[in-house]
């Protein structure tokens, strides 16, 4: 799945604590910052963990103020770990 999500969350630890919870519910992927300041979120692994994942990103990290949260599924070969760029 990807998911572009807006609000305040640049500089507020927001990829940090994405790949804290997907790595958490056994899913792969990666986290990035965008340029127009939203973040990009590509996750793979178990639908219903994915679900978990969605539902976490619209709340976001303690200090992340997330308005919108965006998601598609993705067809692609899983990466072996979830890593923040």
């Amino acid at each position: 799945m990807r998911c572009i999500v807006s609000g305040r969350v640049q500089g507020v630890f927001f990829r940090a604590s994405a790949r804290q919870r997907a790595v958490g519910l056994g899913l792969t992927g990666s986290a990035k910052n965008l340029p127009d300041g939203r973040v990009e979120v590509i996750a793979c692994g178990d639908r219903h963990e994915l679900a978990k994942l969605r539902r976490w990103l619209a709340q976001g990290s303690p200090m992340a103020v997330v308005d919108d949260v965006e998601c598609e599924s993705l067809e692609m070969e899983a990466p072996d770990q979830f890593t923040t760029i």
